[in-house]
């Protein structure tokens, strides 16, 4: 087998990678260990920056976003009982955010790649780049009991953190930054109208607490936790009763509560690897590089790693440009940094820290307070909201 780019991987980062690369003509094929329904299954975050949002647009996956996402131009900060609004739109010049589930930008690229009739190999196992370092590199793979090996001329790991793309790459040659953090969040999704139009970030004295939303009729809720607890100890009943206290009372006066369709408890750590390209060898998304999902920038980060690799590729093969393939990993990592640093930011703010003395607390809320009552502290938490700009390739 041969193609121009592999793409280890059928998330949606490989995915709208293969989109736009198909709409441009260069040829690829994607790899995937697990099957296409346990693709869709996962259940993941959905509030998509406008840079996303116009990403997924140029790939033309967007109509039924554009028809069934909510435009969101604010979003709330609760504490204790004081609710603050982030006016996105008005503090960014017009932007906003999407909220539209990823397991439904997922399932936007699957339909689109199937119908433009281009590869992707599902329940392939045993995975494995070579020639990361020669102007031959190709992929290994078994699938239906045979061995496959696929000749390209790049490889792109969209395979997440556990995958294989980055522990292909010798361990000294990559420099990791690592932060885990004392708890984790406890999310339980249910079909219940959210308890506001707008998202919620709740800080409260018991811990954080966020209120999100899937659809209308569809909500999603998360509470700080510690991180050993266990989701068997968390019956439905127990988890509305503590929602209901670290919100406003406003909030929880109409708060809907039902029966939870999943409830899981993710942790949270902020992760880094640096150099994300090795050879012919580029990393994306989750396998290089983890945030806290605080500020909603998991998948956006994603979302830019492509539309960097995308356009440097796209001028590599119209413009004989290999000389922009060394500034992949730079071009990324001074906006991944900057989305790692608000991540962290509001994670430090709106959790409670168990090992955080009286001195450290009073700090954390009066750096808060000076934020939320300064305009240009808004202003600045709007703009990384919403989402920094994309770095042009020249």
């Amino acid at each position: 087998m041969k193609t121009q780019v592999a793409i280890i991987g059928a998330g949606p980062s490989g995915l709208l990678l293969g989109q736009l690369l198909h709409n441009a003509g260069i040829d690829n094929v994607i790899l995937e260990r697990q099957s296409g329904d346990y693709v869709l299954g996962r259940i993941r975050a959905g509030v998509l920056e406008q840079g996303m949002v116009d990403l997924l647009r140029q790939a033309g996956v967007s109509q039924r976003m554009d028809e069934e996402g909510l435009v969101h131009d604010g979003f709330e900060l609760a504490l204790d009982d004081r609710q603050v609004h982030i006016d996105l739109k008005g503090l960014t010049g017009g932007k906003s955010v999407m909220v539209y589930g990823q397991t439904e930008v997922t399932r936007d690229l699957m339909a689109a790649r199937e119908s433009a009739g281009v590869q992707t190999l599902y329940n392939a196992s045993n995975v494995q780049p070579h020639g990361m370092k020669t102007d031959a590199p190709y992929v290994t793979f078994e699938k239906d009991g045979e061995t496959w090996r696929l000749d390209c001329d790049y490889i792109a790991g969209c395979d997440g953190f556990h995958g294989v793309a980055r522990q292909s790459i010798p361990s000294d040659v990559l420099k990791v930054f690592e932060r885990v953090y004392p708890f984790g969040w406890l999310g339980v999704l249910a079909d219940t109208p959210p308890v506001n139009d707008e998202l919620v970030y709740a800080k409260h004295e018991r811990g954080f607490a966020l209120c999100s939303q899937r659809s209308a009729t569809r909500s999603r809720y998360y509470l700080q936790v510690p991180v050993e607890e266990k989701v068997e100890d968390w019956s439905d009943q127990r988890f509305w009763d503590e929602l209901k206290l670290r919100l406003p009372t406003p909030l929880s006066e109409r708060l809907v509560t039902g029966p939870s369709i999943e409830k899981s408890i993710a942790p949270l750590r902020s992760f880094v690897v640096e150099p994300m390209q090795f050879g012919r060898l580029f990393l994306v998304g989750d396998a290089a590089h983890i945030v806290p999902p605080t500020g909603a920038k998991g998948l956006n980060l994603a979302a830019s790693d492509v539309s960097t690799l995308f356009n440097i590729l796209l001028k590599v093969y119209t413009e004989g440009r290999t000389d922009l393939l060394e500034r992949y990993s730079e071009v990324c990592l001074r906006r991944i940094w900057k989305a790692e640093r608000f991540s962290w930011w509001m994670t430090s703010m709106l959790h409670r820290f168990a090992d955080s003395d009286d001195f450290s607390q009073r700090i954390t809320d009066s750096e808060l307070a000076y934020f939320l009552d300064s305009e240009a502290g808004r202003t600045t938490i709007a703009e990384n909201y919403v989402g920094l700009p994309y770095e042009a390739i020249e």
